[in-house]
């Protein structure tokens, strides 16, 4: 298991962007798995009641892709992630400083699924400002926020965050009803996660990861307190050498 220490310490966050986010690498292949994953956050974030002031995300890492159609139905978001280095990274792209990670080809491919392609700056601004606070998280605490205490949101977005993060079932279990406490009874939470990977790989790290199944992931879901309302089950492109997961679940439950 990587525990957080090795995280904290040697999690490089500019190679994960450089390795998982480009939306076609050097030689013009596609990211697929990115792709898929943004086409699931648009379907979930498009149903019905997935609405409100409040969106927290838990584990976020240095990313923003999670958000991009997130940020369209939410007034405020929280963003929460344990690794320092990858809060300072995030910060860095909120402020458009130098040296900042690109997601415009990312945040265009997202626009041309909602329909306009042009309207990729617009988007970046409306996340911007949306984002209100960049805080520390341990999913594996009773209250992750500690010390701080949020106030319930309407709704949490996870994405490829617990697997990593939890060392068992039972962290897994705990961990989600740790970060269901955070959700209003009525809110929503989405998430993204990888089924049966064991691992992930970058910059000659590996990463460990708890190996998931769908029925294991809603019946913890129904643990903490929540109602599967959407689970879609898509499988992973073959040939990555960087992960051995099998298939993304995307799931909604509602508290």
């Amino acid at each position: 298991f990587t525990g957080p220490d090795v995280y904290q310490r040697s999690f490089n966050p500019q190679e994960y962007l450089r390795e998982f986010y480009r939306l076609s690498n050097s030689q013009g292949q596609l990211n697929t798995f990115l792709m898929q994953n943004l086409r699931a956050l648009l379907k979930m974030f498009s149903l019905e009641g997935l609405r409100g002031n409040t969106l927290i995300d838990v584990g976020c890492g240095p990313t923003i892709y999670q958000l991009l159609s997130a940020c369209e139905h939410f007034q405020e978001i929280i963003a929460l992630d344990y690794t320092d280095q990858n809060r300072r990274e995030l910060e860095k792209w909120l402020k458009k400083e130098a040296g900042a990670f690109d997601w415009r080809p990312v945040v265009e491919y997202v626009c041309e699924l909602e329909g306009d392609r042009e309207k990729w700056a617009e988007k970046e601004e409306k996340l911007r400002k949306k984002v209100r606070q960049v805080l520390n998280c341990d999913v594996t605490k009773a209250n992750p926020t500690e010390p701080v205490s949020l106030p319930p949101a309407d709704c949490i977005v996870s994405t490829l965050c617990l697997e990593a993060a939890c060392k068992d079932f039972a962290t897994f279990r705990s961990a989600l009803r740790s970060i269901g406490a955070l959700v209003k009874p009525g809110g929503h939470l989405v998430m993204v996660t990888v089924l049966r990977e064991t691992y992930y790989a970058f910059n000659n790290q590996v990463f460990s990861c708890l190996r998931l199944e769908k029925d294991v992931v809603e019946e913890a879901m129904e643990g903490a307190g929540f109602d599967v309302r959407f689970s879609e089950v898509q499988p992973c492109p073959p040939g990555d050498v960087c992960a051995d997961c099998e298939a993304v679940l995307s799931l909604v439950a509602r508290k």
